[in-house]
């Protein structure tokens, strides 16, 4: 298949790439560089595919791009493109993720508009639950703690008229807490190895005592990349968790361990915007993706490690 992925220069994005790759699709990569450290680091999480002869890379902003000139001949959109971030997205920020998380998807969505599309995936975040006791099914009603979650949700909501309306075949994915190499530099365990492994501080939201549901992930690759050969996922919302869930010091601690290094930590603020606990009921990708994930906590942070300790 020709498939589109926007934010294909991310996190999440460059790893979907490369195993879109692997199972034999054309990939369009799509990335504007909207946020800082994608300026700085460019197309850095590319170099592995970037001369592969199947993918082709853009760097449009997805506000202005001609769409109608992009979307002819392409059967799939794995729509990842964002602002990302909780804490990020109160006050006057909040103004850039409404451009880049809700205008710009029902842009794109409205692009697609009559066109032969097979699959229309939309990834979404857990942030759209809230706080939520046990484990969370897709079918539990959504309740955004931040601004960030709500422009995540209405993202879904847009993506849910236009197939209501518009016949479009979309398929929501959420995704609990991603760690692994790639992971954006604000993001918590990233923060953390590199305050240890430089002897600094780690910097900690909270008591330390909230637990998440984690992914790893090549794991979260794999299920989205899934999607692309599933039947009968077209309409479903899927959750995309994690092979374990720990709280935040048992993180610190087994980051001790892996580094051999003693952590010293410094709270810096509370959980403005975020739940206590995470946890998906994943029964569905397991189902209908046939998603089992692989990589231990422990595993994959050696990884994470390994890719931080690359870039000091």
């Amino acid at each position: 298949m020709k498939i589109i992925v926007t934010g294909a220069a991310g996190f999440v994005g460059s790893h979907l790439c490369e195993k879109l790759l692997h199972n034999g699709h054309e990939v369009i990569g799509i990335d504007a560089m909207v946020r800082e450290e994608l300026k700085t680091i460019g197309a850095r999480n590319l170099d592995s595919i970037i001369d592969h002869p199947s993918f082709s890379f853009r760097t449009d902003n997805l506000q202005t791009l001609p769409w109608e000139n992009v979307l002819p001949g392409v059967d799939m959109i794995y729509h990842l493109a964002g602002i990302p971030g909780v804490r990020s997205s109160w006050g006057a920020d909040f103004g850039h993720y409404v451009s880049n998380n809700i205008n710009v998807t029902q842009r794109l969505l409205e692009a697609c508009k009559g066109m032969p599309l097979k699959k229309f995936v939309f990834v979404s975040t857990s942030s759209v639950y809230g706080e939520k006791p046990g484990k969370v099914s897709e079918d539990a009603l959504p309740s955004p703690l931040s601004p960030y979650g709500v422009s995540k949700l209405t993202g879904e909501h847009l993506c849910r008229v236009y197939a209501t309306n518009e016949g479009l075949p979309v398929v929501i994915l959420r995704y609990f807490t991603v760690y692994g190499p790639r992971q954006r530099s604000d993001m918590a365990f990233h923060r953390f190895i590199k305050q240890i492994l430089t002897d600094r501080p780690i910097t900690l939201y909270g008591d330390g005592n909230q637990s998440r549901d984690f992914t790893f992930v090549l794991d979260c690759a794999e299920a989205t990349a899934a999607v692309a050969e599933a039947d009968h996922v077209v309409g479903e919302t899927i959750n995309i968790g994690g092979k374990e869930r720990a709280s935040i010091r048992d993180v610190i601690a087994l980051l001790e361990k892996l580094t051999g290094k003693n952590a010293k930590v410094d709270r810096i603020g509370g959980l403005k915007g975020e739940p206590m606990h995470t946890w998906a009921d994943i029964s569905k990708a397991e189902r209908l993706l046939g998603y089992s994930p692989k990589v231990s906590l422990e595993e994959g942070l050696l990884q994470e490690i390994a890719y931080v300790r690359s870039l000091l």
